[in-house]
């Protein structure tokens, strides 16, 4: 039996993305000359897939089909989104520089969001094969041993941060990576050392591109009175940066969220989605559904969407299996922090990463992604241990 609170908690906002997909695509839709429903349409293409996809994973065998589908995943996304960068213009969508989307006609896929759910399976399937019955490791073997995973995640920073420009994804998937690395058993010695290396590296990305520099200054001119203002020590004034005025995105957004109050403006109703948030039923999906559903809309939003982690995470808590539990675990945590991520940045408290919301933001690519992640999530529900009314214990 597969875990049908969780299928009802994805199936809810789901459904709430195409509402919104409608209600928040007003100007998008007059300023590209688009037919009335072009974003719903599209969309609802995106939840119908996906949900064949979420129930057709469910049905199979998780002994049979789990390993097969998760190496499929990883390995073709994996060299997809190595190929791409030497394709030409009329098949890999360029924007900026970056090479993000493979063109399929009408349609634009992003490997990434695929690539995601595959090196989750990948570490969990590794780590369950080689190191869960290890014993404990000294400080060079442990390196030594963890070496190849480590490589193949600098390779896919260099892919998605450097050649992709998309920062967000590897914040994402690297904080996935330390938890699980946690979960699997790792010295602390261990872990401290890679989370040292990993945030150098996270600063070097930074500081040697240019816009995200820009981007985190004028972040940081934001906030800089509230936090320096805070701290007793007079050599961290020097940290203060000359006054910058408010990023309009952030601006609006708050000024969104702001409008919606307690019960909101009623949906339909919203007026910063009428060109002042760019894209707002993309990145911005959190502050159009508080403007139109108000605080009480984004708290069930928000209680749902850790529903769904809870149940995503008590389902590996209960499975035996020690790849079953790595990979939920690691499930878990990507919808978690996409989630954490993305609504951080739209309320100014992190710079912007341009993260989509996981089940609600408008794009085929990560309804897709996310559905195959639930799909094989439901797949190893069915391993669970159950009682006469379907209840886990």
């Amino acid at each position: 039996m597969i875990d049908k609170p969780l299928l009802a908690g994805v199936m809810g906002l789901l459904t709430l993305s195409l509402v919104m997909s409608y209600s928040l695509s007003t100007y998008a839709v007059t300023y590209f000359d688009y037919q009335d429903f072009h974003f719903f349409l599209r969309q609802s293409a995106a939840v119908f897939m996906g949900l064949i996809i979420i129930v057709t994973l469910s049905k199979l065998n998780p002994d049979k089909w789990f390993s097969k589908i998760g190496l499929l995943l990883f390995f073709t996304f994996f060299a997809i989104m190595i190929a791409m960068q030497f394709l030409p213009s009329s098949w890999v969508k360029e924007v900026g520089g970056a090479k993000r989307w493979v063109q399929l006609g009408s349609i634009a896929l992003a490997p990434v969001e695929f690539f995601k759910v595959g090196f989750v399976f990948f570490i969990a399937w590794s780590f369950a094969r080689k190191l869960l019955d290890k014993n404990k490791m000294k400080f060079l073997e442990e390196l030594r041993i963890y070496a190849p995973y480590l490589l193949i995640f600098v390779i896919a920073v260099v892919i998605i941060a450097v050649f992709q420009k998309d920062l967000g994804q590897v914040v994402v998937l690297g904080a996935t990576l330390m938890v699980l690395f946690l979960f699997i058993g790792s010295s602390l010695k261990f872990f401290l050392t890679i989370l040292s290396s990993v945030f150098a590296a996270f600063v070097a990305l930074i500081f040697f591109a240019p816009h995200r520099m820009a981007r985190i200054k004028s972040w940081w001119g934001t906030v800089q009175d509230n936090i320096l203002s805070s701290l007793p020590f007079e050599s961290m004034q020097n940290l203060r940066v000359e006054a910058v005025k408010e990023p309009y995105q952030i601006s609006n957004s708050l000024n969104a969220i702001h409008n919606g109050g307690f019960f909101g403006q009623g949906l339909g109703n919203g007026q910063f989605k009428l060109g002042y948030l760019s894209e707002v039923h993309t990145d911005f999906i959190l502050a159009g559904i508080t403007e139109e559903l108000g605080f009480l809309g984004l708290g069930l939003v928000t209680l749902t969407m850790f529903f769904i982690v809870f149940r995503i995470f008590k389902i590996a808590a209960k499975v035996k299996d020690p790849m079953y539990y790595l990979f939920s675990m690691g499930v878990g945590l990507l919808i978690a922090f996409a989630f954490i991520l993305n609504a951080y940045g739209i309320s100014g408290i992190t710079p912007i990463k341009g993260i989509a919301v996981p089940f609600l933001s408008y794009g085929g690519s990560h309804i897709l992604a996310s559905c195959i992640a639930i799909g094989m999530v439901l797949m190893i529900s069915k391993k669970v241990p159950r009682n006469i009314k379907g209840e886990m214990i």
